[in-house]
């Protein structure tokens, strides 16, 4: 291999993108060097990863993610395959293989996915604390999501910011000039926004981001939670059966079919202009910015903060996608080495910049990337690693936890009785037999 040296690259005059990001050759001239100098430098021979990966809702993300590919196979010769799955199809499949001992080296799926399988993970503390000495450390969600104890079993390479995504034109006629910050002022929108034809909707189908982010803020908001701090089950309680009354009311003024809505519906239902108000990452404002023909949409887009509940403080349960490697891997090395290479700021910043708001830095040195001033409409989502609470709750981040989120437990509870399957307290009674059962 050449004996490149990042010093030598920076000083050699190799091309950078205005950004700041390495593109085309310059990419490659890095990853050569970094291969060279990186604490995992000598890949096993013959290495071959297969990654399996969320599937991309903004095309420049997944170009950006492509290119640090092929620059990482192209310097450490290590073979790619990478393939993509929907959010709903991850965690099954990363099962499979945890089970099987075979088919995958790496997953890279959502919320608490490497706690799932805590025995069966390659441990990546060199490379958490390579990445957070460099890069200012991580923020406190990510790193609950994937650390046990002093372990850190995958990754948290980002998190997927979903905040409220709204016409202004529609909350303006509603009479919301500002977009509420309450719980009862929320409401009161979600009801003029119905009054008026232009109805707002959030997914209480097996939506694996929207349905438990949304509803889980909900619950949280009223100071109400799966289990306490001791792992306890907690969920039949006063505080529940208040966020379920809450939730019903708002689900009277949604538009129709959001029982059956997956992680896509609400982008198609938006676009399409049949919905006016929802809870998403911004890739429904980047699917309007792309499309020529949806410029007076794209220009009455906004978002805003999560309104807070009555609890007095932020609720938001932001999407984490951690990235784990299995300890059958053959290739151990490599795939520790891809996931460093992976958050790098030469690739991570130009991945952020491609994701354009989609996806949030979970380290803290890349507060400042430059997607955040890209565009105004980008910012808040700058916010999501730090208001986010861990997929637990106030619990124990573990395996019980994500099986949990796994199962749609909230999100059922929310929906027998939003659409009158079981009353309130035969909707708290299914969910909290169903969490005793994980937290025995």
């Amino acid at each position: 291999m050449q004996d490149f040296t990042r010093r030598a690259l920076l000083q050699g005059g190799t091309a950078l993108a205005a950004t700041g990001a390495l593109t085309g050759p310059a990419l490659f001239d890095f990853a050569r060097a970094w291969a060279a100098d990186s604490p995992w430098k000598v890949a096993e021979p013959g290495a071959k990863l297969t990654v399996m990966r969320w599937k991309r809702f903004v095309p420049q993300e997944d170009e950006a993610f492509n290119a640090m590919v092929a620059a990482f196979k192209t310097a450490t010769g290590t073979e790619m395959n990478v393939f993509s799955e929907s959010f709903e199809d991850v965690q099954p499949k990363a099962s499979v293989a945890a089970n099987t001992g075979s088919g995958l080296d790496l997953a890279w799926g959502l919320h608490t996915l490497p706690q799932l399988f805590p025995t069966k993970v390659l441990k990546m503390n060199d490379v958490a604390d390579y990445l957070g000495k460099k890069y200012g450390g991580w923020t406190d969600a990510a790193a609950k999501t994937c650390k046990l104890g002093d372990d850190w079993l995958g990754i948290p390479v980002a998190t997927n910011g979903g905040y409220m995504t709204y016409r202004k034109s529609a909350t303006d006629k509603a009479g919301f000039k500002e977009f509420p910050k309450d719980f009862p002022g929320f409401l009161e929108m979600c009801k003029a926004l119905k009054a008026n034809n232009t109805p707002a909707g959030f997914a209480l189908g097996h939506a694996s981001g929207d349905g438990n982010s949304w509803l889980h803020w909900v619950l949280w908001g009223h100071g109400a939670y799966t289990v306490d701090q001791n792992d306890k089950v907690i969920i039949n309680s006063p505080e529940t059966a208040k966020a379920l009354e809450y939730c019903k009311a708002l689900y009277e003024t949604f538009i129709p079919g959001t029982p059956s809505w997956n992680d896509s519906s609400n982008n198609k239902a938006y676009l399409a202009g049949e919905l006016y108000c929802t809870a998403n990452g911004i890739s429904i404002y980047v699917g309007a910015k792309t499309d020529p023909t949806k410029k007076e949409l794209t220009e009455d887009t906004y978002h805003a903060l999560w309104p807070v509940g009555p609890i007095g403080k932020p609720t938001e349960l932001q999407l984490a996608l951690p990235i784990l490697a299995f300890n059958f891997t053959k290739y151990p090395n490599a795939a520790k080495a891809f996931i460093a290479f992976m958050l790098e700021k030469e690739n991570y910043e130009k991945w952020l910049s491609g994701a354009q708001g989609y996806l949030t830095q979970t380290l803290n040195a890349y507060e400042t990337a430059p997607v955040w001033t890209a565009d105004p409409k980008n910012a808040v989502f700058a916010q999501a690693s730090k208001r986010t609470l861990p997929a637990s709750g106030i619990g124990t981040v573990g395996e019980k936890a994500a099986t949990a989120i796994a199962d749609f437990i909230v999100v059922d509870m929310f929906a027998n009785y939003c659409t009158g399957t079981k009353d309130v307290k035969g909707s708290m009674a299914e969910a909290e037999r169903q969490l005793k059962r994980i937290y025995r």
